[in-house]
């Protein structure tokens, strides 16, 4: 069966519908029965890459949290009673299956949050053998009900899985299948015949910050036209998050380390680079280069507009209430020494005390110590518990009237804590201090929105969020930041010098001296833009899958020792082995191709709270997969053979 282009490129609504409808109609009733479809009737949300329009399990081994009502599959919908076997696990090849659960919407999941009506593909070609990872699956999110990210299930409801391939649902296609797929497919590939191909200019043209003419003289990077899409397909067209997809676009993850192919699980320490920021970069460079703000000539214009407009994308990643409130530095450890030779050195006095927590990385402690060391005043430790989470109660005990500040990270690089930030926050500020977050291991992993935080300072890298290495983020509030003093002098951060007396601009520019990381704000700025593009709900969504998947495998490791067990984590792993030094174990696993961490992730205070000097960190990203992580734990079961 086939089907008619318009020349909106789009294929003839009507023959699309009646393929959609025929694909249904041989699904079980109950299919399409109980859909909750919110535009038109007869129209269900497909994925492009699987012929998959029932819900299964991303990890079918998984065993459902018990609920009053029929128990619902992690990351799908809910699943017939005959489905459910005595251990409450999913029984895929039961043809009496049924994938839509009428009660599922008054039985809430602690598992799979909702983002919206789109369906999710988790793609990948992982091993089957007995207890690792599976062929390609679709996790579907428009059934499940709305719960926070931050719940999670506890490991120890995974359970090995049955013996050889899985048997999903519709897996043998039918011909009107396979063409509704195709139509699909050209959808989202094809465009108009004159569309240039991606040459890492800016998608549109960058917001004018400073004189600027149409195109910047360059030719017209033409981009395809908006589409009237008709009102029953739009969620039909909708682009899944499919992992292979994803890998395709970080040209390093192919590789190859000691004749292996790349396993890249050294992600706290920094990410990969999508072409999409390298080409940006590249772009930069060939089209754009200039000084900013100061030269009355075109690439000055265009450099100004692209760093400008990275500034923005920033501010609205962060949702920061003005531009101005974004400042460009280094990294995290820049942002975190700014504030303190600038704000520190202005406002506070000997006695005054600082607050930070012990799963502090080096940067978030030496500059407060040497400022300490300086100015005579305290510093303060909010202890941990066993499974590394911050205890409350005792932070509370070291609030009083002399703390002026409280600093502290948001999620641990040595354990993976999540701490909770928005308590800890508000909690200072009850108490009159000044609030600094470090967000280096959080943007990469979670929605962060500072103006629900309420920090007064929040600082990331740019290298931890998959963009370049040498540039990062101070925010801070706009009038916390013009009372304060600059912390260098130079060009660009005046508004008028003599030798008596120098004026300074007004935030971002007073903390920007001299000429910036220019290139590199703007490699910053596509990053932020691919990631925004995935989503980051369904970014932290699937690295929890992730973390679950290697946290149960890497436990049934004889001899490891789990470093930070805190049941809110982000993807990062600790641990120790018995009989192996930690650089020995790196060595190990790294003549497989493997990439992790070895010693003390500059977080020697938290580590020796455990008891230990170093410790292996696998740490995950969006682009890491199941098989990956089957290829780390069986290196680790070879190594205690």
């Amino acid at each position: 069966m086939s089907t008619n282009i318009n020349q909106d490129n789009l294929p003839n609504l009507q023959e699309l519908e009646q393929l959609a409808n025929q694909f249904f109609k041989s699904g079980p009733a109950d299919v399409v029965s109980q859909l909750p479809l919110q535009q038109t009737p007869e129209a269900f949300p497909l994925s492009g890459n699987v012929a998959d329009a029932a819900l299964f399990n991303q990890f079918p081994h998984i065993n459902a949290p018990s609920v009053s009502a029929p128990s619902s599959t992690i990351g799908g919908g809910g699943v017939s009673p005959s489905a459910v076997n005595q251990n409450n696990v999913v029984n895929l090849k039961d043809p009496q299956t049924s994938f839509a659960d009428p009660n599922l919407s008054s039985s809430p999941h602690p598992a799979a949050p909702v983002r919206d009506s789109n369906p999710i593909a988790f793609g990948g070609q992982f091993p089957t053998k007995p207890g690792y990872g599976y062929d390609s699956y679709l996790v579907k999110t428009d059934l499940i009900p709305d719960v926070s990210l931050k719940q999670s299930f506890p490991v120890e409801q995974l359970s090995p899985a049955p013996e050889g391939l899985f048997q999903l649902p519709y897996q043998q296609e039918q011909a009107f299948d396979i063409d509704l797929k195709k139509i699909l497919s050209d959808i989202r590939t094809s465009g108009p015949s004159n569309a240039l191909p991606f040459t890492g200019a800016p998608v549109a043209t960058e917001i004018p910050f400073y004189f600027l003419s149409d195109n910047h003289g360059l030719p017209a990077v033409k981009s395809e036209p908006e589409k009237v899409k008709p009102a029953g397909l739009s969620h039909i067209i909708s682009p899944p998050f499919d992992v292979n997809i994803v890998r395709r676009d970080f040209p390093i993850l192919q590789e190859q380390v000691n004749g292996k192919q790349l396993v890249w699980l050294d992600n706290a320490a920094t990410t990969q680079k999508p072409r999409q920021v390298i080409d940006r970069i590249s772009y930069f460079y060939e089209h754009e280069n200039s000084n900013i703000h100061r030269a009355a000539h075109e690439l000055a214009a265009r450099a100004t507009d692209a760093y400008e407009g990275a500034r923005k994308k920033v501010q609205t990643f962060l949702n920061a209430h003005s531009i101005n409130e974004i400042i460009f530095v280094r990294g995290a450890t820049e942002a975190i020494n700014l504030v303190a030779k600038s704000w520190g050195e202005q406002n506070l006095n000997a006695g005054d005390e600082i607050i930070v927590s012990q799963l502090e990385h080096h940067a978030n402690i030496v500059p407060w110590q040497q400022l300490a060391a300086k100015k005579g005043l305290k510093i303060k430790v909010i202890p941990v518990d066993d499974d590394g989470q911050i205890l409350i109660d005792e932070y509370v005990k070291l609030l009083g009237p002399k703390t002026k500040l409280v600093s502290f990270t948001q999620v641990s690089n040595a354990l993976g804590t999540v701490t909770p930030a928005a308590q800890i926050v508000q909690l200072a500020h009850l108490a009159g201090a000044k609030v600094l977050v470090d967000g280096a291991q959080s943007v990469s992993h979670m929605p962060v929105d500072v103006q629900v935080l309420d920090a007064d300072w929040f600082v990331f890298s740019g290298h931890k969020v998959f963009g370049p290495t040498g540039i990062g983020v101070l925010y801070g509030k706009e009038d916390l930041l013009n009372e304060t003093q600059p912390w260098q002098g130079g060009g660009n951060m005046i508004k008028d010098v003599t030798f008596e007396h120098t004026q300074y601009h007004d935030a971002p520019s007073r903390f920007e001296a001299g000429t910036g990381n220019i290139a590199d704000a703007v490699g910053l700025g596509a990053a932020i833009d691919y990631v925004s593009r995935l989503g980051m709900p369904l970014i932290a969504q699937y690295e929890h899958y992730l973390l679950v998947y290697a946290t149960q495998l890497l436990k049934e490791v004889k001899g490891i020792r789990l470093i930070g067990t805190a049941p809110d984590k982000a993807s990062v792993l600790s641990f120790v082995l018995d009989g192996y030094k930690t650089e020995e174990v790196g060595a190990a696993l790294n003549k497989q191709g493997i990439a992790v961490r070895s010693g003390h992730h500059c977080a020697q205070p938290i580590l020796r709270r455990f008891g230990v000097e170093a410790t292996v960190r696998p740490s995950l990203a969006f682009y890491n997969t199941c098989a990956e992580i089957d290829l780390l734990v069986n290196t680790l079961h070879s190594l205690k053979r």
